[in-house]
């Protein structure tokens, strides 16, 4: 399994991989949720503003870093097809990139 930090640190646990981190970038919000992917071989970080950092073989489909949010992003599901990921609000607003539609 893994941990993250709010500052984007990573902590991979058992057989869990480390692919990355941004725990050596300054971010504009803390990162708040993380998703992997099917394969287990990758993992989407997204912080508060809707950016998203991919590391392994988790795609970038796109992110809501710099759009005006109504409010923050609470976290993130990976699509069932594995090419995408849903952000999720907290006003309950779900924001789909990639096959998650």
């Amino acid at each position: 399994y893994w941990l993250f930090a709010a500052d984007g640190g990573i902590f991979a646990f058992g057989d869990a991989g480390f692919f990355g981190s941004t725990g050596a970038i300054k971010l504009n919000k803390p990162i708040n949720g993380m998703a992997s992917t099917k394969t287990g071989h990758g993992y989407w970080l997204v912080a508060s503003d809707g950016g998203i950092f991919a590391f392994g073989d988790a795609g970038f489909q796109g992110s809501l870093g710099g759009a005006a949010l109504s409010a923050p992003i609470e976290g993130m599901v990976p699509s069932n097809g594995g090419h995408g990921y849903r952000m999720i609000g907290n006003d309950g607003r779900v924001y789909p990139f990639g096959d998650a539609v």
